[in-house]
């Protein structure tokens, strides 16, 4: 059960009433639930230890890298799937542990690899035959072992947005599956590559099974070619992608996800890696809002807030739902349908449109499940400082990161 609940008409998260953090903290404002993430992040790991299959769960950084949700999930025993070196540094700074971790995306630079291999992480996960040389090359260099998996590109559609699917032919990320085996073949080569798994990631937000078992389908067609060609591997990485209920969507429960997975790979000895990043943090993070203005026009009924695209880009960028609801129910005004919308200077600065409200002028909004890929995609767009975040634990809540200032976006910049 999610941790936004209305009591007396208020909205809460856990046992904060959210007009007392935006009365702190002012808004817009980022809202994360503790009790949530960890639900969240302890469902997976129930469901895999019950499988009874050896198992390490990489959570995605890219969908929310705050320092504190990264040593909460630390504390838990989670390792970290990243994909820059800036993350790699993030996850190092908030107590991660370097071999529990995985490196992946296709653009790595010479100065990441290098890092990388020093610090002995788990994997660094090959997205092409120049990226496989190129570690080679850095391993060789710094007289060290790359541990490296096949990032294989198995051409499954996803069924979610185009800019999140990336599983199929025409997408930048992993080796085609047609050529993985010769891949795998001339790392097998390689006097500074140990080749330690196979791993694929199709895309994000699935709500159903089918993709990710497809993918697993032809994952297993490729380790068995893989041992009559003697390389065996230790793990299989099936990524993440794993959706939330952001309307009105059914996507499977992380049970039912881990026990599909299980049952494709039980013939095999493989450790089984997964990298959940949305179905952790999404449905713990609101932001908060204030209405500004109230503006009607001959086609529109428009809510002008203070949050905007920059704040959170989903909208703008994926045409992505979010639920807007009020802080406090009682409200005597007339419910109107709205667009809801931010100051920025863009007609793409939406955050939903067509939503019945009652609203007045400085009545304050919450925008639900914008844990994930909220604030790990904001901007300064406009100028615009990017806003708090604040974790709540049952009464009690921090300050996880300050609001930025004006000052601090122009000190980097010379006249």
């Amino acid at each position: 059960m999610s941790s936004f609940q209305y009591k007396n008409q208020e909205l809460f998260i856990e046992q904060v009433a959210l007009r007392e953090i935006a009365r702190q903290f002012g808004t817009p404002c980022y809202v994360y639930s503790k009790s949530d993430i960890s639900n969240n992040w302890l469902a997976f790991q129930a469901a895999l230890q019950n499988s009874k299959r050896a198992f390490k769960i990489h959570y995605a950084v890219k969908a929310n890298s705050n320092l504190s949700i990264l040593k909460l999930l630390t504390s838990l025993g989670a390792g970290f799937d990243v994909v820059s070196g800036g993350e790699l540094e993030r996850v190092l700074a908030a107590g991660g542990h370097a071999a529990d971790i995985v490196f992946s995306g296709v653009g790595k630079s010479h100065q990441e690899i290098k890092r990388a291999i020093e610090l002995n992480i788990c994997s660094i996960h090959i997205e092409s035959e120049q990226e496989l040389l190129r570690v080679h090359e850095v391993a060789k260099d710094t007289n060290k072992i790359a541990n490296i998996a096949i990032r294989v590109n198995p051409n499954i559609s996803s069924g979610s947005h185009p800019y999140i699917s990336t599983g199929s032919k025409n997408n930048k990320f992993g080796v085609d599956y047609e050529k993985s085996l010769a891949v795998y073949q001339q790392a097998s080569k390689l006097s500074h590559i140990a080749i330690k798994g196979i791993a694929c990631h199709i895309g994000s937000q699935l709500t159903s099974l089918e993709p990710f078992l497809n993918a697993i389908d032809q994952l297993l067609i490729l380790v068995v070619e893989l041992k009559d060609n003697n390389i065996s591997l230790e793990y299989i990485d099936v990524g993440g992608g794993l959706g939330i209920c952001y309307n009105d969507e059914t996507p499977p429960l992380p049970e039912e996800y881990i026990n599909a997975i299980v049952d494709k790979i039980k013939n095999t000895n493989l450790e089984l890696h997964i990298e959940p990043g949305r179905s952790i943090v999404a449905n713990s993070g609101t932001i908060i809002t204030k209405v500004e203005y109230l503006k009607t026009t001959a086609d529109n009924n428009f809510a002008i807030v203070d949050a905007a695209m920059n704040d959170l880009l989903r909208p703008s960028l994926y045409q992505s739902f979010h639920q807007i609801v009020p802080l406090q129910q009682e409200n005597s005004a007339s419910e109107q349908n709205y667009a809801v919308v931010g100051p920025i200077c863009e007609s793409g600065d939406f955050l939903g449109t067509s939503r019945k409200l009652r609203l007045n002028a400085g009545d304050l909004l919450a925008i639900k499940d914008c844990g994930a890929y909220g604030f790990s995609m904001s901007s300064n767009y406009n100028t615009r400082p990017r806003c708090p975040e604040i974790l709540v634990d049952g009464s009690k809540f921090s300050l996880i990161r300050k609001r930025e200032t004006i000052e601090q976006l122009l000190e980097n910049e010379m006249l």
